[in-house]
């Protein structure tokens, strides 16, 4: 169950970073990113009021708090990605960027989660897995490039903080603080680095109404990976999120730009066949520990 709702995560994820680009058109960067944050804390706060809970009656650490704040720069970087390389291409940079984040949280265990060592005959599936990143990766403008990579690596910290936070007190609760948090930190932004956007905004509502939607479908991305990150090791579940996510973004592209990518696909073959063989290698391994 916890490796289907994160394939779905991902296909969220696709549709999400299209919404959102196009927000961004509408509106610009910044001004994108305050309205995301606006319509996903109006839907959790009512997921929180029907619910009748509390999310401010229990304190805990102050650094579980902060994945709201990182997934502002995931969300800015998206942003700002978008129409400078394709969605497939913003799709496989962070993928390894979260790959690369996830095989040392697996390592190491970091913010007392579970720890998964690499194993030596997971190589082959890795690389797979790489080839298939590599291969889909057609658009080189360098900062795109750069950003969508720590974009990926800042997913992996987020998601984990959010997840902690979740299993301390609720998921509702915990998707709450990130995006209050994440509010809190995209007001500040745009008033000091947004004031063109705010200048150039003609405050009038798209006839395009879902563009809007892209922070109601966050809101159901952040709950999904509040509950799959602790069942789930990091990279695993990086790859079966990406899964989700190049099949549905090659279907975004093909809206976008009237045109499948075959190389996209070919790529998204490669890393379901090394996901695949690393999961099998990992189920052999414990049938026999069992059996011992």
């Amino acid at each position: 169950m916890y490796y289907l709702l994160s394939l779905m995560t991902g296909i969220l994820i696709s549709i999400m970073i299209a919404f959102n680009g196009n927000l961004t058109g509408h509106y610009g960067l910044y001004l994108a990113t305050v309205i995301i944050h606006v319509v996903g804390l109006i839907l959790i706060t009512l997921i929180v009021l029907v619910k009748r809970e509390n999310p401010f009656s229990k304190r805990h650490a102050w650094f579980l708090y902060l994945g709201g704040a990182i997934g502002v720069f995931t969300t800015l970087s998206n942003n700002l990605s978008f129409g400078r390389i394709s969605v497939s291409a913003i799709l496989a940079l962070m993928l390894f960027g979260q790959s690369v984040a996830g095989i040392i949280f697996d390592q190491y265990g970091f913010f007392n989660m579970p720890k998964h060592p690499f194993a030596k005959r997971k190589l082959i599936g890795l690389l797979l897995v790489l080839c298939g990143i590599a291969s889909m990766i057609s658009d080189f403008e360098v900062m795109a490039v750069v950003v969508s990579f720590f974009a990926g690596v800042s997913i992996v910290i987020s998601r984990t903080l959010n997840a902690k936070l979740a299993e301390l007190s609720s998921v509702s609760s915990g998707t709450f603080f990130n995006y209050i948090i994440g509010l809190m930190v995209t007001i500040p932004v745009l008033l000091f680095l947004g004031r063109s956007d705010i200048a150039l905004a003609e405050f009038t509502f798209s006839l395009n109404w879902y563009i809007y939607l892209g922070g109601a479908l966050g809101v159901c991305v952040i709950m999904l990976c509040n509950i799959t990150v602790v069942k789930v090791s990091a990279f695993y579940l990086t790859l079966l999120i990406f899964i989700g996510q190049v099949f549905s973004g090659v279907l975004v592209d093909m809206v976008i730009s009237q045109e499948a990518s075959v190389r996209i696909i070919i790529g998204g073959v490669f890393v379901t066949a090394g996901l695949s063989l690393n999961l099998l290698l990992d189920k052999k391994l414990l049938t026999s520990e069992s059996r011992e």
